[in-house]
């Protein structure tokens, strides 16, 4: 039953949690657009596109959000009301901090519940959208940009140069066009000055140059002093450029990231793992039985023996090398052909240790994405552990000591998870063990921090260390 503590409690929570949230995202956005801002200027993108990409980039970013805003909402929740004094008031009427707790650790795992939801069938489609239009923005040529005294060599067999632009960039002077698809050599234009606009469309770049000159060659290069050079003066000149190479385009299809682990569901990626180890399986067997079967020794090694006299057989003698068995004139021949096959062995097994090496990578990172989606929503969970015990025992509130604090802790979730994730991907450590090894470093923290709250413990009261301290000075004055 909701009693009005528990909507106490959860109203004081939903308040900076909401606002956290949002910031949070905000930053991890503006922090991935600071990592690919060089990308992205120049390019010619529409405002409809910029803002799409922002949408899937959120959707990819919420669960890393998430985390933190639990963390610093929980943090903020609790060190409000103990600052207020609202904390001590509950426990004076007889209330455990746990039964105080207890709606937002619901709420917690309501918001865990969500973020898997989240992870498991927003996160890949996002990932894919994000992951593709990425790609085409990236690998985009640089939108029209014309500057003075420079050469623009952008549009394919075309470098242009203008001397100046006037203010309204449509007039322009001292303009130099270079023509490179002659065979002989380059063809160019000289114009005084002209006009310079885009079509309606934005396919096409015109200049309408005046009292220029356009020098050409013709001929073919293969017949020496048989090309004709000719100069053309002109009035006016009109030459157009085609400007559809340029900027964003044409989009990829989704259907080329599809088969990318970060785009599959938890059942997809349990799919893909079962028939990539059946397939390494498959090919462990194949190889093997192809590296041995071109050999003849494989196919007869049972009936060589055979040949071999027991070693009690009357007349027979022991033999300790395989080269008693050979005349000398077959030594040389016989070791040669022996090297050859050792080292077309040794080849082939190189070339199958690599090939096994890189499915079972392959593996461990679909293993990873797995184990990924679960350990981002509980650790909505494990720190608001953390955060809630931790507000009701420095008794702040706002945006000062708990923002401080939530980061030091998002940065010890972070960096844990990450180098958990690096040593999985190596093989340092199992995908298990790497990917939760976050949780098993800030659950301790979380059952410890919860542990001293119930206590009132004076864990963070730099009171209680300065008594330490004169104690220890007084016990050793040198």
């Amino acid at each position: 039953m909701i009693k009005k503590l528990d909507i106490l409690i959860i109203k004081a929570f939903i308040g900076p949690f909401i606002a956290t949230f949002f910031i949070t995202l905000l930053v991890l956005v503006m922090q991935f657009f600071w990592l690919y801002i060089d990308d992205f200027v120049g390019k010619g993108l529409g405002t409809k596109l910029i803002f799409e990409f922002i949408l899937y980039q959120s959707a990819v970013l919420v669960p890393l959000a998430l985390p933190l805003s639990v963390l610093l909402s929980s943090l903020m929740t609790f060190g409000n009301l103990g600052e207020s004094f609202e904390l001590v008031a509950i426990k004076s009427a007889g209330i455990s901090l746990l039964r105080f707790m207890r709606p937002l650790l619901i709420v917690s795992l309501l918001i865990s519940g969500v973020a898997f939801v989240f992870a498991n069938y927003v996160i890949p489609v996002a990932n894919l959208k994000s992951r593709t239009l990425l790609g085409d923005i990236v690998y985009a040529k640089p939108a029209f940009d014309l500057k003075e005294g420079v050469f623009y060599d952008k549009i394919p067999n075309y470098s242009i140069k203008i001397g100046k632009k006037e203010e309204n960039d449509s007039v322009i002077r001292d303009v130099i066009v270079y023509e490179q698809g002659n065979t002989l050599q380059d063809n160019f234009i000289i114009a005084r000055s002209g006009i310079m606009r885009v079509t309606g469309n934005k396919r096409f770049l015109e200049f309408n140059l005046k009292d220029g000159w356009r020098y050409q060659e013709r001929g073919s290069p293969y017949s020496e002093g048989k090309t004709e050079y000719i100069r053309i003066g002109f009035k006016e000149y009109k030459k157009q450029f085609d400007l559809s190479t340029l900027g964003f385009t044409n989009r990829t299809a989704d259907s080329v990231n599809r088969t990318n682990e970060k785009m599959l569901s938890m059942r997809q990626l349990k799919v893909a793992i079962d028939s990539l180890q059946k397939e390494l399986t498959q090919v462990k067997e194949v190889t093997l039985n192809n590296i041995f079967q071109q050999y003849r020794f494989a196919r007869l090694a049972d009936s060589n023996w055979a040949l071999v006299p027991p070693p009690d057989t009357p007349g027979s003698r022991k033999i300790k090398s395989f080269d008693e068995l050979l005349p000398d004139s077959a030594r040389a021949n016989v070791n040669q052909s022996v090297q050859n096959i050792a080292g077309s062995l040794r080849i082939s097994a190189e070339s199958l240790n690599v090939t096994i090496s890189e499915k079972a990578r392959t593996i461990r990172k679909h293993k990873i994405e797995w184990h990924r989606k679960i350990v981002l929503s509980l650790a909505c969970l494990v720190l608001f552990l953390i955060g809630a015990p931790l507000g009701s025992i420095i008794r702040k509130g706002g945006l000062g000591t708990p923002l401080v604090i939530a980061i030091v802790f998002f940065m010890v979730f972070y960096f844990s998870s990450t180098t958990g994730e690096k040593f999985a991907k190596e093989n340092s450590l199992t995908p298990f063990t790497g990917m939760w090894l976050a949780t098993f470093v800030l659950l301790p923290i979380g059952i410890f921090l919860t542990y001293k709250a119930m206590r009132d413990s004076q864990l963070f009261n730099k009171d209680k260390y300065s008594g330490w301290w004169r104690s220890i000075r007084r016990r050793f004055p040198r």
